[in-house]
Formats: C-alpha cells, structure tokens, sequence
C-alpha cells in the first residue's frame, strides 16, 4: 500500500493495517521517528530528507525503511539526475552506519495516459540508467517501480516489481481518451448518493440559489439535496452537474452549488423527500458516473473520487469479501 502523507500512513497503522506501506510526500519537520517506529517505508527525494531521517533514526534507536526517488521527467519531487550519485552515495554510508535501509528505488511518469508519448520512453531509459547506478554502487532493493495505474495497464515494460495502481483501484479509466473502465477490465466501485431534502412547487421565473443564475421557465417542483462545495461538490459543475432523482431521468444543478446543497429542477415531475439522489456511480442502473462529473466541471474523474470531504459517511458493502482481498467499496451522503 502507499500513502502521501505521513499522517495519512500513521492512521492507517493506527487502524490496524500492519502490511508493508510506502509514504512518500514528507516536508521537513515532518514525523519521522513515528514512521520509523511505525515501519513505513519513506520516501526520500533529496540530501535534506536524508539527514532528517538518519537523525531520526539515532534518535529512535532503529533502522529507517527509506525508498529513493529519482526523478525521471516528471519535474515534481524526486532526486535530478546530476544529484542522483551523491543521494546515492550518501544513503548507502548512511545504510553502513545502520541508520537507514534503502529498500526501493522508483520514479513516477509523467504522461503514461498518453501511451506513444515521448517522454515515457525517454524516462523509462533514464530510470534503467539511474537503477543501474545504485545497484552497481552497492544498492540491493526490495521492490524497483514506476508504474501508475495507466502504465500498469498499458505498458507491460514499466512494471518492474510491483505496480502502483491509484486511479484504478476506484474502477476509473486513468485516460478516457484511449478507453472506458470495462475496456480496461474495470467497473467503478464508488456511488455518492443522497436523500432528498425537500420538494416544492414554484410559479415561472422563480430564482433558484445564490445570485439567480437560474430562473425556472415555467411552474415546476424543485428537489433540494443536501450536497454543496462542502462535501466536495465542485462549485464550477454549477447549472451542469448530472443527478438522477428517485429513478427518473438525469436533472442538471439547477443555479449554483452553494456550501451544504444545490437544487435539481424536476420539470413538474414528483419526488419524494427522502427519495435516493444518485450523482454518480457504475453507471449500471442508468445513473451518472464520476466521468459525467468531470466533464461538467472542466477536471478528471481522478478529483472527483477523491475530493469528496470527510463530512460524507461512508458506506462500505462486501466488507467481508474486501478482507479476502475482493468486493467493493461505496461513499453514501445524506440521512
């Protein structure tokens, strides 16, 4: 498994999760003897991380778990290459010392969605390069990787010792372009859903949230469903947004998504309160999907996912077959 942040890794060690686990986005200052002592793995891109986590690891007593990025092309965190033999070296004195173990060596593309790009070739070149220089310095990795989940799918080559599935693991395409989920063997496994609030009648030309951006054409019932910015809805999918309401057909956010709710026009159709609002889902039963989603708010199904606030319960179904390393998992909002 793999988190971002270090405090994201300590919940899940907090919750029980004892399995091996790769955090990689530390700032300075950041825990890490609480990694150390938690068994993380952590990732580190540069001589300050380090020191910080040799300092650590005297601190504690203990063996710091350290996997060296390198950057490749990505231009985001990871060691340049013209810094990689001195990180290198580095490490490997401080692994002599018994500070640290270094147990991977990864990188990360940067257009792996985009298969026949250029820049994948160049950095799947430059990462054997800069492998090659850490084990013919001494270097004996665990695990080597740089495969996300459009490169675990698409580009056998890159897969190295394991897979770093992100997107997919939700059932999402990581490229709408080139395929759906179910051309890539998957089915997305998460529905945001709500109980409807409130339904009422209003005349034509009624103003409906913030500022009026819509008014109804003509007498109608409007549903209210209590999902706003707040929960994660994004603000920009105003007067776009796909709802499905009580089974019926899609309704667009009617106005703007304000901060606890927006409003659907139902087109005089009637809906109970506490009727099931479905914004999105598999797409199984005719409702919308996180990719419906993204398009009406100009962004990738990759944030809808996972911009959804902790305030949203979630609901988790199969939970037994999930333990067995099966089922699915579902975010619920609403009463």
């Amino acid at each position: 498994r793999g988190t971002a942040t270090p405090h994201e890794a300590l919940a899940l060690r907090a919750a029980g999760d004892e399995g091996p686990l790769l955090c990689w986005l530390w700032t300075p200052g950041d825990p890490w003897a609480a990694g150390i002592e938690a068994g993380l793995d952590m990732g580190v891109s540069g001589q300050w991380a380090l020191e910080e986590v040799t300092a650590a690891a005297r601190a504690t007593g203990r063996t710091a778990r350290v996997q060296l990025k390198a950057d490749t092309g990505l231009g985001r965190n990871g060691c340049q290459p013209a810094d990689w033999p001195a990180l290198v070296g580095a490490a490997l004195a401080a692994q002599d010392a018994g500070e640290v173990r270094v147990t991977g060596l990864w990188s990360h593309f940067a257009c792996a969605d985009e298969p026949g790009h250029p820049s994948i070739t160049a950095q799947l070149d430059l990462f054997h390069e800069m492998l090659a220089h850490a084990e013919k310095e001494g270097v004996e990795p665990e695990v080597r990787h740089i495969a996300n989940s459009a490169a675990a799918l698409t580009l056998p080559e890159s897969h190295f010792d394991l897979v770093r599935a992100g997107i997919a693991t939700y059932g999402i395409s990581p490229s709408p372009e080139i395929g759906a989920p179910g051309d890539f063997g998957l089915r997305p496994v998460m529905t945001l859903s709500a109980s409807v609030a409130l339904v009422k009648q209003v005349p034509p030309g009624h103003g409906v949230s913030y500022g009026h951006t819509y008014r109804t054409p003509e007498e109608t019932t409007l549903g209210l469903v209590p999902l706003g910015y707040a929960d994660g809805i994004p603000r920009h999918a105003s007067g776009r947004g796909p709802v499905r309401l009580g089974g019926g057909p899609w309704r667009r956010v009617a106005g703007r998504v304000a901060m606890d709710q927006f409003v659907v026009d139902l087109g005089g159709d009637l809906v109970e309160p506490g009727s099931r609002a479905v914004l999105f889902g598999p797409g199984d039963e005719g409702e919308p999907t996180a990719q419906d989603w993204a398009e009406a708010a100009d962004t990738i199904a990759y944030e809808i996912v996972t911009r959804i606030s902790g305030r949203v319960p979630r609901v988790f179904l199969n939970e037994d077959a999930a333990a067995d390393g099966g089922g699915s998992d579902e975010g619920g909002a609403g009463a």
